[in-house]
């Protein structure tokens, strides 16, 4: 490697940078109508997938901290599409439920999935490669972190 590598359109940090950036900006419109910003949306997807959720785990799952985490949340339950309950046991613990609207927009966000489809141009075979790839990238990039 030399200087000329230096360049900003060589750089794999900035495709990914630019690419996530031009993702995000097109779910916005897309997502306004169902009230949800793109860290709501995700948030929602998980509680989609998984009712009834720890905060802790939550989190975990999508990589965000309980400071950013908790009031993406509260903007949830105002907005009626979430619940968060103290556990009776241990009252750290507080759980995440959709509640019946919550889990009725889930059928609208597929509408988002099938736009953000026909954005990208790629087939379905093309998006799941893509998406494995950058997974098995950050499973590269986490593990050289972790050693």
């Amino acid at each position: 490697m030399d200087k000329t590598d230096l360049v900003l359109d060589k750089q794999l940090c900035f495709a990914l940078y630019g690419a996530s950036l031009a993702l995000t900006r097109t779910y916005k419109p897309l997502l306004e109508p169902l009230g949800l910003t793109y860290p709501q949306y995700l948030a929602m997807m998980v509680l989609w997938e998984t009712n009834h959720l720890v905060v802790k785990a939550l989190g975990e799952r999508l990589g965000l901290d309980s400071g950013t985490l908790s009031p993406l949340l509260k903007r949830l339950e105002q907005a009626g599409y979430v619940t968060r309950r103290r556990d009776s046991q241990d009252e750290r613990q507080v759980t995440v439920s959709l509640t019946p609207s919550g889990a009725a927009l889930q059928d609208k966000a597929l509408d988002v999935m099938a736009a953000i489809g026909t954005a990208t141009g790629c087939s379905l075979e093309e998006i799941a490669a893509l998406r494995d790839q950058l997974q098995a990238l950050r499973g590269k990039l986490n593990a050289a972190l972790a050693s």
